[in-house]
């Protein structure tokens, strides 16, 4: 039997933060109201883009 191969982690691989959320995972929206759609405030959410791990997935 042939010894078993261990596999080493590349090093090329590197996380990169996401550019909406700059690695924070959250995006902030503006909130509208009214019949003139005033910006009343913020809300934060889940980032679509890496959906909130704060880290670009990886290109398989």
């Amino acid at each position: 039997m042939a010894p078993r191969k261990t596999i080493k982690p590349n090093p090329k691989a590197k996380s990169r933060p996401c550019e909406p959320c700059k690695g924070t995972g959250e995006v902030s929206r503006p909130v509208r109201v009214g019949r003139k759609q005033r910006v009343a405030g913020q809300q934060t959410g889940i980032c679509l883009g890496c959906l909130g791990s704060g880290e670009i997935p990886a290109a398989d």
